[in-house]
């Protein structure tokens, strides 16, 4: 199998960039993975971090290719969330570290991904989007139950309000995960965090990453575009790009 990987982040109006990405690829198995520290909680840098090394530690516990990718995310994902929520067991709720969380594998030219929380996986090809995940999000809920209009959503003002994340309480959090996608030459897989997606739609995330461009090019210039978007009030902007050549 042979990919292409590219990953930006970057840290926007913020004093702080507590996002991280994790990226990994060989001959049989690739990952990218965003995780995004919640900046109203204290320790989301470390929060993220934690959960970035749990991922890619249980990824090469692994032999490669993976006999149950989807068993993969979900352990992995419940592992990080249970060291996340440990770390912050003995201080009080609303001060607990916490992340989102957004992880896709490709294996043998499939695609398995998982998520929890408003950091987004997408499914690009041919310039348009095939798939994205669905945030764990009031907002999100609104838009699906047709209440709100996509337009509104930018400017709701409930759109930083995530119902799932990793950490916080020792419960296991709600997540997502997908049914396997089979991949195509060409097709490219995206994890952002919200302060990537937030202002940009999502034909022009689509369309940017299919311009002929080399992908850290291009996904460095949708980043910056988005950063710049989001003026004084830009969040931590981060992706990783997964192209399948």
């Amino acid at each position: 199998m042979q990919v292409e990987i590219a990953e930006v982040s970057l840290l926007g109006s913020r004093d702080e960039n507590q996002d991280r990405l994790a990226v990994f690829a060989d001959a049989e198995v690739a990952m990218v993975a965003a995780f995004d520290g919640m900046g109203g909680h204290a320790d989301g840098a470390y929060a993220a971090e934690m959960a970035r090394s749990v991922v890619l530690a249980c990824l090469l516990q692994q032999s490669p290719p993976l006999l149950d990718p989807l068993a993969f995310l979900h352990l992995s994902m419940g592992q990080a969330h249970a060291e996340v929520a440990a770390f912050g067991a003995l201080l009080p709720v609303e001060h607990r570290p916490r992340a989102t969380a957004a992880l896709c594998l490709v294996q043998q030219n499939t695609a398995w991904w998982a998520h929890a929380g408003d950091s987004r996986i997408y499914h690009l090809r041919n310039g348009q989007v095939i798939n994205r995940s669905r945030d764990h999000s009031h907002v999100e809920l609104l838009l699906q139950e047709g209440l709100i209009r996509p337009e509104q959503a930018h400017h709701h003002p409930m759109r930083n309000y995530v119902e799932s994340c990793l950490g916080g309480e020792q419960l296991i959090p709600e997540m997502t995960i997908s049914r396997c996608v089979r991949m195509r030459p060409g097709d490219t897989m995206l994890v952002c965090t919200d302060g990537f997606w937030a202002n940009l739609r999502d034909e022009d995330i689509a369309a940017s990453l299919y311009c002929g461009v080399a992908l850290p090019t291009a996904l460095y210039a949708i980043a910056d575009f988005a950063t710049r978007s989001a003026g004084a009030a830009s969040d931590n902007t981060s992706a990783a790009a997964l192209r399948v050549l």
